[in-house]
């Protein structure tokens, strides 16, 4: 990847990716074309390797799609003439000015294109975790407006990756893994709900058939919880290029001379050894992050099991029991406000609603803290319904294109927090009834898509961009003013989880699907980007709302027991047994926390689709967790072999059942004592050869805990 600048000989000289790798420890992956001959550009005919750029430009002789699109807009006597002139500076070529390692070990890179009258810096970073983040400003530095369309960070694919996995979703069925094979011409994915979606705003490039741990990936994110694009394309002379950055609709991005344009961060990883080292990195890098959760707490959300028949004996009953069986957190979710009783009403009203709560929420809170555990509260701050006092008083707040209002979502409109007066209508809001009230967690929901999104403050000029930043603003404000609330996303359940939100919060919810079979395949796929403790994962009734499938309540507890644990259940209907086995439940979670919020999550590859198998191993490898899962009836007898990385080769490790309720249903085929017996094995075995499990039932959960002999004992 280079910038070109003459030097003193009027020779031309390239700053490569490559260059940074050799100090940033990047995989080579990344730097697969630091060979190329800047110099072999001839028209297309050459043949030789040719270079591909952070930012792609036809001026340098390459096809692919640019990087950079836009045009500039000017008084036409600045060109010699009458008139508006609009339209040049489109094609650019920027040379290099200069680059420097920053203090924090980032690199910065200065380049400019003065007959266009445009700079850009290129800001590279390394990422705890072994990821590179990497985005461009671009600043006006001429007279005119410069209409920006599009800014995209790009990056080689070696040619061997070839096949492509991302991801398809909609509610309640998020992130759904899709593969194709890269192929000449553009592929492109155009994410524009202004938010992540469903499907998950991530791209895997890889050698066929790459898997959890086996394969060259590449992988690109951009960290933006607004609208973004991901983007593969080959052409007959250019190699593979993978393009990530920001959505940007029609006339968002307008620069005056001195104003810039950032794009989101774009996340960078690579491994040679399939998807779980990039997994693991990411993980590595949020549990550096301020707003990371030090302990998870057992979290209760009274949504499914009232919804919004919200009565405060009922709440306070479920209460006393959540806090019998070792609830630390109960969250009041939908239904406490102004006119809030069915969806169609009430949001922007952020006060009690009185005929509901005569008394306030005090009676309810003070309970769950005298109970021992903290009290949340469910908000969704950027929406408004029609029928709410908020929209009387101020229908010019919402979002909308023109003289006419979007299409109606779940009864929903985007109220315009670009406007500083509905901003600061919300933050005071909301600051008032965390001031008078003792909250500890929130619950910031985000369910309409941005459709037609654009602000009254410009006659409906598109304003995603802007939305977008007004929510972290907003987000931040209150965070500022309320430093011992933590916050949790959720958009429909799973809309908004991406690599820039958490940096701002401190959970997810995963999904509105709480079917424990569903739950599997979902949370499968989206802790490959996030660490497990921030994804909530609640144990839901014995018969899913959702899908009317029924499960035991181990293979629900189960499912749910290595993320943020929780319940989702009107635990009212629960029997002294149900409650019993909830209670042993929440006590071993508490048990293993440490090792589960902290250790390395791994996934083993299995060639059976009717068994998944995941686990957590300790950073010094003294003790792992493993799952093994058997979703529906496999077509054989053999059973699978399970392998457990991230264990000391040459150390003897012990096997145990684990969980509240041990492998009964396998126990006629293994030993009742461990997979193992009583014997022991070495990591070395753990890693290459694995456990064998034999068929079990559907809809099971097998725990194994596996630990380090403290001193020597034969092994088999």
């Amino acid at each position: 990847m280079f910038f070109p600048r003459k030097d003193h000989e009027g020779e031309a000289t390239y700053l490569f990716l490559a260059d940074f790798q050799t100090k940033g420890h990047i995989p080579d992956v990344i730097a697969c074309l630091a060979t190329d001959d800047p110099e072999s550009l001839d028209g297309g005919f050459n043949q030789s390797p040719r270079p591909s750029a952070l930012l792609m430009e036809h001026s340098r002789g390459l096809f692919s799609r640019p990087g950079l699109i836009g045009y500039r807009i000017q008084n036409g006597e600045a060109a010699g003439h009458t008139g508006i002139e609009a339209g040049t500076g489109w094609s650019t070529r920027f040379a290099l000015d200069d680059a420097a390692e920053s203090d924090g070990g980032g690199l910065i890179i200065h380049a400019s294109d003065h007959d266009a009258g445009l700079e850009l810096n290129t800001e590279i970073e390394r990422m705890a975790g072994g990821a590179l983040r990497v985005r461009h400003t671009i600043r006006n530095t001429e007279t005119g407006i410069y209409m920006l369309e599009r800014l995209d960070v790009s990056v080689p694919i070696d040619p061997e990756c070839c096949e492509i996995l991302d991801f398809s979703g909609r509610h309640m069925n998020e992130r759904n893994p899709q593969r194709h094979r890269i192929q000449d011409g553009d592929w492109v994915r155009e994410f524009r709900r202004g938010k992540p979606g469903f499907d998950g705003a991530v791209l895997y490039a890889g050698t066929p058939g790459f898997s959890f741990n086996t394969g060259s990936v590449l992988c690109l994110q951009p960290a933006w919880s607004g609208n973004t694009e991901l983007a593969v394309c080959r052409g007959g002379e250019d190699g593979p290029m993978a393009y990530a950055g920001e959505l940007l609709l029609p006339g968002e991005i307008q620069l005056a001379e001195g104003e810039s344009y950032s794009t989101p961060w774009v996340v960078v990883a690579a491994s040679s050894h399939g998807l779980d080292p990039i997994m693991q990195g990411f993980h590595h890098w949020e549990r550096t992050l301020p707003s990371h959760p030090s302990r998870q707490p057992v979290t209760l959300n009274v949504w499914e099991a009232v919804y919004m028949d919200q009565n405060r004996e009922v709440l306070a009953d479920i209460a006393r029991r959540a806090a019998s069986i070792g609830v630390e957190r109960y969250v009041l979710d939908d239904g406490w406000f102004h006119l809030r009783r069915t969806d169609s009403s009430g949001l922007g009203d952020w006060w009690i609603d009185r005929d509901v709560w005569p008394e306030g929420l005090d009676e309810l809170i003070g309970l769950v803290h005298s109970e021992g555990m903290q009290f949340g509260l469910w908000f969704e701050p950027e929406m408004v319904n029609p029928d709410s006092d908020l929209f009387r008083r101020h229908p010019e707040w919402v979002m909308q294109a023109g003289a006419r209002l979007p299409e109606l979502q779940r009864h929903q409109l985007v109220l315009d927090l670009t406007n500083p007066d509905a901003s600061d209508y919300v933050f005071d809001a909301m600051s008032a009834i965390l001031s008078r009230n003792a909250i500890d967690y929130v619950k910031w929901d985000h369910n309409r898509d941005l459709l037609e999104a654009g602000t009254n403050q410009y006659g409906g000029r598109a304003a995603v961009h802007e939305q977008t930043v007004a929510y972290y603003r907003l987000l931040d404000r209150l965070r500022g003013a309320f430093p011992n609330v933590q916050w949790e996303s959720c958009a429909s359940g799973g809309g908004r989880i991406d690599l820039g939100v958490v940096e701002h919060v401190s959970r997810f919810w995963t999904s509105d699907m709480t079917d424990a079979l569903s739950r599997q395949r979902i949370q499968r796929w989206t802790v490959q980007s996030i660490a497990p403790e921030y994804l909530g994962a609640h144990v839901s009734a014995p018969t899913s709302h959702q899908t009317g499938r029924t499960y035991t309540l181990a293979f629900r507890a189960a499912t749910a027991v290595f993320f943020g644990f929780g319940i989702e259940w009107d635990i009212r209907q629960a029997s002294d047994d149900d409650l019993r086995q909830l209670s042993e439940w929440i006590a071993w979670y508490k048990e293993q926390r440490r090792l589960l919020h902290s250790g390395r999550f791994f996934n083993v590859d299995i060639n059976d689709g009717t068994v998944m198998a995941y686990g957590v191993a300790a950073e010094d490898g003294s003790q792992a967790l493993l799952a093994h899962v058997q979703l529906d009836e496999p077509k054989h007898n053999r059973g699978v072999r399970v392998r457990v990385p991230g264990l000391v080769s040459d150390a003897e490790y012990s096997l145990r059942w684990a969980g509240p309720e041990p492998a009964s249903a396998a126990l006629e085929q293994l030993d009742p004592f461990g997979p193992l017996g009583r014997r022991t094995v070495t990591g070395a075995y753990l890693g290459l050869i694995g456990i064998r499990f034999p068929r079990c039932n559907p809809q099971t959960v097998r725990l194994v805990s596996v630990t380090r002999c403290q001193k020597e004992i034969p092994s088999m």
